[in-house]
C-alpha cells in the first residue's frame, strides 16, 4: 500500500506552512497531533493544519511538529497584517471587514485560498471558545430558505428579517443568485429586493452567484456561514436558488430548511413527488392574502396530507405547513415561533448538534471529491491522452465508458509510476 500513499499525497494540499498567521494560543501540544483524512484537525481549544491525506500509519507526527517550526515565517508581513486586521475587525462585528472575509474564502487564487483557510482556523476557535461559554450550544441558528422562482423568497427574508432585528437580533443573509449558464454572469437581485434589510445596522446582506453549482449553494457558502457567527450574527439566513425536485444541497449545511411554495404550488400528488419536500423540516405557503387566500388554504390542507405520508426525519419533529403574507406581514411572527420550537426541541433532545457533526462530514468528502476531480483534469498523462480520446468518442470510435477506463487507468499508472521509491 506504500504507493497509494504517496500517489495520494502528490495531490494533497498542506496549509501547514501558513500555520503562523495563528497566535500562539492555538500551537498544538506535541501529544495531541493526529493523523486524519481531514483538511482541518480539532483538539480542544487548539487548531492544526495537516495534510489532507492519510499515510499508512501516524509515522509523520514528528514530520508534522518539524514543519510547524521550519515553516513558521512563511506568512510574508503584509499577509499577516492583513489576516489580523480581517480576524479583529470580523470579531469586533465590523461589517467591512466580514464582507472582505468572505471574499477572501470564495476566491479561487491558490495563495489566497490557503490565506483564507488559516483566517477560517482563527475564526472556528474563537467560535469553538463562544460555544464553550455559552454551555456547548450553538452561538447561532441556521436557517435555509429554497424553493421554485416566484416563491416570494427574498420578500419573506426581508420581512422576517425587520422583525427580527427588531428584536434584537443579528440578522445575516446569504443570498444565491442563479448564474447564466452562458456568460457566466449573475445579476445578483436578491439584495436589490431586500432595501429595507440592507439598511438595517443590525443586518448584513452578501449576494454570491451560484456558478453552476447544483442545489444553487456554493462551495463556499459553508464557510461564509462560519465567518457571519464569527462576526456576531446569532441568525443565519441562507437563501439559495429556486430549485427542482432533487437538487437541495442547503440542507446539508444548515440547522433548519424552510421549503416556500407559491400557492400554486400542485397537489397533494405532487408534494409527495418531490424529494425536496423530505428534508423539509417546515413548509411555508406563501402570498396566503387577497385572492390567493383560498388557494393557500387548499394547499396548506393538500401538502399537510403530503407529509403525513413521507417518512420523518427527526424523533423530535413533524414537519409543519403554515401560511404567512409578507404583504399583510399576517402569519410571519407564527412562522418564526414554529422556527424557534424546532430549534428548542432540536437542543433539548441533541439532534442540532448531531446534525451539525454530519454536515461537516457531508462537506469534507464533497470538497476532497471536488478537488479529486480538479486533479484528474489537471494531470499531464489525463491532460495529455484526453484530447485524442473525446476525438474517437465524438465520432463513436469508442464508447465513453471506454474512454473513461482508458484515462483513469492513465491517471492511476502513471502516478504509481512517479510515485513509487527509486
Amino acid at each position: 500500500m506504500p504507493h497509494i500513499y504517496h500517489k495520494m499525497q502528490r495531490f494533497g494540499f498542506t496549509l501547514l506552512p501558513h500555520i503562523s498567521s495563528l497566535p500562539s494560543s492555538f500551537t498544538v501540544p506535541s501529544g495531541s497531533r493526529t493523523c486524519c483524512l481531514s483538511q482541518r484537525v480539532f483538539t480542544g481549544s487548539h487548531t492544526c493544519y495537516q495534510s489532507t491525506i492519510p499515510g499508512p500509519s501516524c509515522q509523520h507526527k514528528r514530520g508534522v511538529s518539524t514543519a510547524l517550526g521550519s515553516h513558521i515565517q512563511d506568512l510574508s508581513g503584509p499577509e499577516q497584517r492583513l489576516l489580523d486586521k480581517l480576524y479583529e475587525g470580523l470579531i469586533g462585528g465590523q461589517r467591512a471587514s466580514l464582507a472582505k472575509s468572505i471574499t477572501l474564502v470564495e476566491t479561487q487564487h491558490p495563495r489566497k485560498k490557503e490565506l483564507a483557510q488559516v483566517l477560517l482556523q482563527r475564526v472556528l476557535a474563537y467560535r469553538k471558545e463562544q460555544e464553550s461559554r455559552n454551555g456547548g450550544k450553538p452561538v447561532a441558528f441556521r436557517v435555509g430558505l429554497s424553493g421554485p422562482p416566484g416563491a416570494g423568497k427574498s420578500t419573506f427574508i426581508e420581512v422576517v428579517g425587520k422583525m427580527l432585528t427588531g428584536r434584537g437580533h443579528k440578522v445575516s443573509v446569504l443570498a444565491v443568485d442563479p448564474s447564466s449558464c452562458t456568460t457566466g454572469g449573475s445579476l445578483m437581485g436578491d439584495k436589490t429586493r431586500m432595501t429595507e434589510l440592507s439598511r438595517d445596522m443590525d443586518a448584513f446582506i452578501r449576494p454570491s452567484p451560484a456558478s453552476g453549482t447544483l442545489g444553487g449553494v456554493t462551495r463556499t457558502t459553508n464557510e461564509a456561514i462560519v465567518l457571519c457567527e464569527g462576526a456576531g450574527y446569532d441568525i443565519v439566513l441562507v437563501e439559495t436558488v429556486g430549485v427542482g425536485q432533487s437538487e437541495f444541497a442547503v440542507a446539508d449545511m444548515v440547522d433548519m430548511f424552510v421549503l416556500l411554495i407559491p400557492p400554486a404550488g400542485g397537489d397533494e400528488l405532487q408534494g409527495i413527488k418531490r424529494g425536496i419536500i423530505e428534508r423539509a423540516d417546515l413548509v411555508v405557503v406563501t402570498k396566503a392574502d387577497g385572492d390567493l387566500l383560498v388557494p393557500a388554504r387548499r394547499i396548506q390542507a393538500e401538502y399537510t396530507s403530503a407529509l403525513k405520508l413521507l417518512r420523518r426525519q427527526s424523533k423530535s419533529w413533524n414537519p409543519k405547513v403554515v401560511r404567512a403574507s409578507s404583504l399583510t406581514i399576517e402569519g410571519i411572527p407564527e412562522v418564526w415561533a414554529k422556527m424557534e420550537s424546532y430549534r428548542d426541541a432540536m437542543l433539548a433532545c441533541g439532534e442540532l448538534r448531531g446534525r451539525r457533526t454530519a454536515q461537516q462530514k457531508v462537506w469534507m468528502w464533497s470538497l476532497i471529491q471536488e478537488n479529486a476531480l480538479c486533479h484528474f483534469r489537471n494531470h499531464p498523462s489525463v491532460r495529455e491522452a484526453l484530447p485524442h480520446l473525446e476525438e474517437r468518442v465524438t465520432k463513436g470510435a469508442i464508447s465513453p465508458g471506454l474512454a473513461a477506463d482508458l484515462l483513469l487507468k492513465a491517471f492511476s499508472s502513471s502516478s504509481s509510476s512517479s510515485s513509487s521509491p527509486q
